[in-house]
């Protein structure tokens, strides 16, 4: 299998060598060139045919905003990896590339101490993003492919379960969700579709550092029609709110003083998450057992798989993603193959499964009669 070609796009020219360096380290690398800018980028991937960029948001003459807009136009599928800075400046924008069609990003390196713990950041962050991205195997072996929108039928899978069977018509209290690469645009798709009566809470982890995941809780705010913010500790857990889970902590849920409330832990990551889905899923099987439904969408590598395990073992239902709609499709693909999944369905459906799970089992709600003038007759 030949190397992946990457193509390093950034004004500096020490952040070139030193990204070019991290990953020429790398046998199953080769870096077919850099750039010091978009434009040149531009030229340089129709000269080297690159299998993935990695692309600089700050550059002169043309940005990497501008480069990736342009770069979408003739190459909508080439993965593009944003090298950002840990700012809110960087923060959002990286956000702004995600939604112009970056596959993913990566933030520099600051207060390492030396070059070699410079690169042995970008060798760790960095490199196994491009192989997922390019379709290499990273870690344990890839998922096999499940039709979309298949009922998945519970194999013996990773231990044995408890008697609770998952049931269509058990009451939904709470949604959860696991999501990493891809999921900023995802979690887009998703949140602004939920209508403004949604009847249960839901509590998200998206893999993001800190900065990052309030700027994406106050962007998805302003399209939702629900409250969604970035989980603070003690956070109430109820109807019409979401929390999406602050950077470099774990999420879970509690129950206290009659009702849940979050709480936020920076206990050593898992999955080398932090925050990671795991602890939050754990969390909400022992508080909520079956009733919760649980959605893994688009990320890397196997973070939720666990969890999962534990919302099945208690009964509680689980939906994934379908590979065709994912930038990645190892955090859902996973699960599927597990057997934990009831359902494989493509992103545009899942918004629509949400809604009508949360809602079964549920009398509606009536309509407030002080809204209506009477009725008067003739």
């Amino acid at each position: 299998m030949r190397p992946i070609r990457v193509l390093v796009v950034d004004d500096s020219v020490v952040v070139r060598k030193l990204v070019s360096d991290a990953l020429a380290s790398d046998p199953g690398i080769d870096v077919v060139g850099s750039a010091a800018n978009g434009r040149i980028a531009l030229a340089k991937v129709t000269q080297v045919t690159p299998d993935i960029l990695t692309m600089d948001i700050e550059m002169p003459e043309m940005n990497g905003l501008e480069a990736l807009k342009e770069l979408r136009k003739t190459h909508p599928k080439l993965p593009v990896i944003m090298f950002s800075t840990l700012t809110e400046r960087g923060a959002s924008a990286t956000l702004d590339a995600l939604a112009l069609g970056a596959s993913d990003y990566v933030t520099k390196p600051s207060n390492v101490g030396s070059v070699a713990a410079a690169q042995q950041r970008i060798r760790d962050e960095l490199i196994p993003k491009i192989k997922a991205l390019c379709g290499r195997q990273v870690g344990a072996a890839p998922p096999t492919v499940v039709a979309s929108g298949a009922p998945i039928l519970p194999p013996s899978a990773m231990r044995p379960r408890l008697s609770v069977a998952p049931s269509v018509d058990r009451r939904v209290d709470v949604v959860a969700i696991g999501v990493s690469t891809g999921g900023p645009n995802a979690l887009a798709a998703i949140l602004p579709m939920l209508p403004a009566d949604f009847p249960v809470p839901i509590v998200i982890v998206q893999h993001m550092p800190p900065v990052f995941t309030k700027l994406l809780a106050d962007r998805i705010r302003a399209e939702s029609r629900l409250n969604v913010q970035e989980g603070v500790a003690a956070g109430v857990v109820e109807r019409g709110r979401v929390w999406i889970a602050p950077g470099n902590f774990h999420m879970i849920v509690r129950r206290e003083r009659g009702g849940v409330r979050l709480a936020l832990n920076q206990e050593p990551p898992e999955n080398s998450c932090r925050p990671a889905v795991d602890p939050l899923f754990r969390s909400i099987a022992e508080v909520y057992g079956s009733n919760a439904l649980g959605v893994i969408l688009t990320g890397m590598g196997q973070d939720g798989l666990r969890g999962c395990g534990d919302l099945a073992d208690r009964g509680a239902q689980i939906v994934v993603q379908d590979q065709a709609s994912s930038v990645v499709w190892g955090m859902p693909g996973f699960v599927a193959q597990a057997g934990l999944a009831e359902r494989v369905l493509p992103l545009a459906e899942i918004a629509d499964h949400i809604v009508r799970r949360s809602r079964a089992g549920r009398q509606p709600s009536m309509p407030d009669p002080s809204r209506f003038p009477p009725l008067t007759t003739r």
